[in-house]
């Protein structure tokens, strides 16, 4: 049975229980009057510029400053263009909002807020991928809780965010355990709200993300909280930008000039965890060392495929999925990649994050 979209949303995204700064831009509403993005010109199809113009300038999403640190610490040198902004906003609800404003012009993300921005009728474009192939996050008990097996959500209260990969993760795990949406409660929720219902008893499951979970667990474990585990992946770890953007020559120059430090300051990071740890999680997030190893031991390895194939199936089918719960229109999702910049990612990486 479908279950109604739920609007007046802003679900932000925040690192762990620790970590108290939310991103800060307002977040959007989980529903839209459109059901097709519009745009009043279409995509571009011109080819790439070789170089960035002098004085081109873009607005880069950066949340708590990750991505400076990394290319900083990884010694990747200056980008060919002017960063005119840094935007410390992660949440997808919050990008969209930013893009809207033309406060954003890049930002990264999970597959489902293209999916949604799509649906709300704003027009953007994905241009680099990066693929998960690790589970990114757990389901988290209430303290007191029985629940041992996603079997176990029947008749349960789920936190549910529509607008983030928390919603499509549950909803993935559900179809996979066989459980119709009819079958559970599912409360709306902001992602940043999750630790609360779950320690007042407000919901029975959250998914929590693996930098959060540790943190969760070392608290609520002793009063019977557990944690979840199950296979089911949010694939797609991407950036994105809106097609105004990509439309102009010099700006989409600098979007193919940054995605080669994005995937090397990834890989950068996944390759000194010690060093990232210490620098980022210790020292800007006020972890433990031993909270910020927990972390990076569930890190995915970073995958820059030379095709976008695998992701655009991955990312029909999880529109498929939204659209099954009456959550967006059914769409062909092939239009929200921009093919120029296919492969760039993957040639910046050696072969073994290519595969």
């Amino acid at each position: 049975m479908p279950i109604s979209r739920t609007s007046g949303m802003d679900r932000r995204l925040f690192l762990t229980s620790l970590v108290g700064a939310a991103a800060g831009v307002a977040g959007l509403s989980g529903c839209a009057e459109s059901s097709a993005a519009t745009s009043d010109e279409g995509a571009s199809t011109a080819p790439l510029a070789d170089k960035v113009p002098p004085g081109t300038a873009l607005r880069i999403s950066s949340y708590q400053g990750t991505q400076q640190l990394q290319f900083k610490l990884a010694e990747l040198g200056e980008l060919p263009f002017k960063v005119s902004s840094w935007v410390n906003v992660a949440a997808g609800p919050d990008v969209i909002n930013a893009f809207r404003a033309k406060s954003l012009d890049l930002a990264n993300n999970a597959g489902i807020p293209p999916i949604q921005a799509h649906y709300q009728g704003f027009d953007a474009k994905i241009v680099a991928i990066n693929i998960t192939r690790r589970p990114n996050y757990v389901f988290a008990t209430k303290p007191g809780s029985d629940i041992r097996s996603v079997r176990d959500f029947k008749g349960k209260k789920l936190a549910f965010s529509q607008g983030q990969a928390q919603g499509v993760v549950l909803l993935r795990a559900l179809k996979k355990a066989g459980l119709a949406y009819d079958e559970v409660k599912l409360v709306p929720l902001t992602s940043n709200q999750f630790l609360t219902a779950l320690q007042s008893g407000q919901v029975d499951i959250a998914p929590l993300p693996n930098t959060q979970s540790p943190a969760y667990i070392a608290q609520y474990q002793a009063k019977g909280a557990r944690l979840i585990t199950t296979d089911v992946v949010d694939l797609l770890n991407l950036l994105w930008a809106p097609t105004s953007v990509l439309n102009d020559e010099a700006k989409a120059a600098a979007v193919a000039a940054y995605i080669p430090y994005w995937a090397k300051g990834t890989v950068w990071a996944y390759e000194n965890p010690d060093v990232w740890n210490e620098e980022f999680y210790v020292k800007t997030q006020n972890l433990t060392a031993a909270q910020a190893k927990s972390i990076s031991d569930l890190a995915n390895k970073p995958l820059f495929p030379p095709s976008w194939g695998e992701a655009i199936r991955w990312e029909q089918e999880t529109a498929d999925l939204l659209a099954e719960g009456g959550f967006v229109k059914k769409f062909d999702v092939a239009s929200l990649f921009d093919h120029r910049f296919e492969g760039i990612a993957a040639r910046s990486v050696s072969e073994e994050y290519r595969k």
